[in-house]
């Protein structure tokens, strides 16, 4: 199909915001949160206009909030590919992750050992350090090459022993967009001690299908506002039921949603739910022959992916030309989101972003809170790397202009 780019740009109110100048805005800030779809925007407000409440009353509001909470679980459970009940919603991946690492970690013990990678956003690294610390256990550290950013699999299996705990592992990296190979990672992991296996997804869930019962993992985490949604968080579990969560007591203790502590943001659910509608018109659009919520979830990053692809390439060969530029990661669009950073001779990173911001072209600077991959390359005193993201309503002539502020520099 032709990607139907203008009709998906409308969903989104604000790439129409007026600029500095009348080539309007550049969102090319998207590994950091995308803008938010209108669907999303539209079905927070209706919730929060046409009454809002806690959950489990008798009356009408109330049971209204519920039955929206029910069918966002059961959305993010479509576009995961797992069941209403493996679904938890946080405010954060973050805190989900510092949630579950307190609980996992309840068992560990002085000597046990766990698996984290140089390549992952800190989210999915210092929740694991704080609990490895507070409870004696050894990291064991999954590197990568600087000079490919892509993992060292081949030296996994000899990071595993009977004591090994927990692996952590990313599926895309945020500063680099290497796309990692998670399912075989996983693979070695359960050949070499059978632990339990979580996964950050956050920067993969909005470029590619996510099939959490192929990928074999025992958790995984991703942020709605990521994917064209509001500040949520969730969590896929697939057997939450064997970890005693930390949570008050009078809290729901049914499968994941143990871990949702406290009264969630119920209109953010209700975003969500409004982001998998405007993402199963992307797939109706792209697949009319989808029979399913989930095939047509599956059709909508299908078609995102593709169009990203062509975007990529445009981008990596501009940055190509770019005097003084050199790329971090994967140099093609094989094994990577649309995720670029790059240094550019001369020139500190803080500075390229002002300048771009100037052009008003929105990218990021800096760590990103990768802060184990800046270490990696050697980049902390340099003030890191630039960052631009793309994602399925970038366009063409963006990237070209971007190209061009970037040899204006």
């Amino acid at each position: 199909m032709t990607f139907p780019i203008e009709a998906v740009r409308a969903q989104f109110k604000a790439l129409s915001q007026p600029g500095a100048n009348e080539l309007g805005r550049v969102y090319f800030d998207a590994p950091g949160g995308t803008q938010i779809c209108a669907p999303a925007i539209a079905a927070m407000v209706a919730h929060l206009e046409s009454g809002t409440a806690n959950s489990g009353g008798a009356f009408r509001t109330s049971i209204e909030t519920d039955a929206v909470s029910d069918a966002a679980h059961a959305a993010m459970a479509d576009l995961l590919g797992g069941t209403p009940e493996q679904i938890a919603f946080g405010p954060n991946m973050t805190s989900l992750t510092l949630a579950v690492s307190r609980a996992l970690s309840a068992k560990w013990v002085e000597g046990d050992e766990i698996v984290l990678t140089r390549l992952d956003h800190d989210a999915n690294v210092a929740p694991w350090l704080l609990a490895a610390r507070d409870r004696g256990v050894t990291v064991r550290w999954l590197d990568f090459d600087p000079t490919t950013g892509k993992w060292k699999l081949d030296e996994l299996a000899g990071l595993l022993s009977a004591r090994t705990r927990l692996a952590a592992f990313g599926i895309a990296s945020n500063a680099l967009g290497t796309i990692n190979p998670v399912e075989e990672a996983i693979r070695i992991v359960r050949a070499g001690c059978g632990t339990l296996v979580y996964v950050d997804a956050v920067q993969s869930v909005p470029h590619i299908p996510t099939d959490v019962v192929a990928l074999g993992a025992d958790f995984l985490a991703c942020s709605p506002y990521k994917f064209f949604g509001p500040h949520q968080g969730v969590l896929w579990a697939r057997d939450a039921e064997a970890v005693e969560a930390y949570k008050v007591r009078p809290a729901g203790n049914d499968g994941a949603h143990r871990f949702e502590s406290g009264t969630p943001s119920f209109e953010g659910q209700a975003g969500v739910l409004g982001t998998i509608d405007y993402l199963e018109w992307l797939g109706r659009e792209a697949d009319p022959a989808a029979n399913s919520r989930r095939a047509r979830l599956v059709a909508a990053m299908k078609a995102a992916t593709d169009y990203e692809r062509g975007l990529g390439e445009r981008l990596l060969a501009g940055l190509a030309t770019v005097p003084g530029l050199k790329l971090y990661g994967v140099p093609t669009m094989d094994g990577r989101v649309p995720t670029f950073s790059f240094t550019i001779e001369g020139h500190h990173p803080d500075a390229i972003a002002e300048h771009l911001a100037a052009c008003e072209i929105y990218a990021w600077s800096g760590h990103f809170y990768a802060v184990e991959v800046i270490a990696r390359l050697g980049l902390e005193e340099a003030g890191g790397l630039v960052r631009v993201g793309l994602c399925h309503y970038s366009t063409a002539d963006e990237v070209d202009r971007l190209i061009e502020a970037l040899k204006a520099i």
